[in-house]
């Protein structure tokens, strides 16, 4: 079981997960500034676990996200406007941290099997 979450869940970067999540906690901020006004505890406890797992999940995402983008674009160039350029940045941040909970696991099985063909390789060549 230890080897199953090191291949999956410690599959990314930590300096990556990192990052990812602490971008992810912009969402949760902006969530959660609005249901705490509301004052009612049931929907701020679930608004908080709802924050927590998609958090979480969010620099899994986002590594999908990132991967699919790098696959199709290459090594291209596009200049644009700056503002433009942000407002997409952050659109398709919150589809990835909205989402994550159905995108992550697409992201945790390949970093599985990933990590499993490269412990493999090295087997091999020992």
């Amino acid at each position: 079981m230890s080897n199953f979450l090191s291949k999956t869940f410690g599959g990314l970067s930590r300096a990556y997960y990192i990052r990812q999540f602490l971008f992810g906690l912009i969402f949760c901020v902006m969530l959660g500034s609005g249901v705490f006004s509301t004052g009612k505890m049931d929907q701020i406890i679930a608004s908080t676990i709802g924050c927590l797992v998609l958090n979480i999940l969010y620099p899994y995402s986002r590594f999908v996200y990132e991967s699919a983008v790098n696959y199709i674009m290459g090594e291209n160039a596009f200049f644009t406007d700056i503002k433009l350029f942000l407002i997409i940045k952050f659109i398709t941040m919150f589809i990835c941290w909205a989402f994550s909970f159905a995108i992550a696991p697409i992201g945790l099985a390949y970093l599985y099997f990933y990590h499993s063909k490269q412990e493999k390789e090295l087997a091999k060549s020992e």
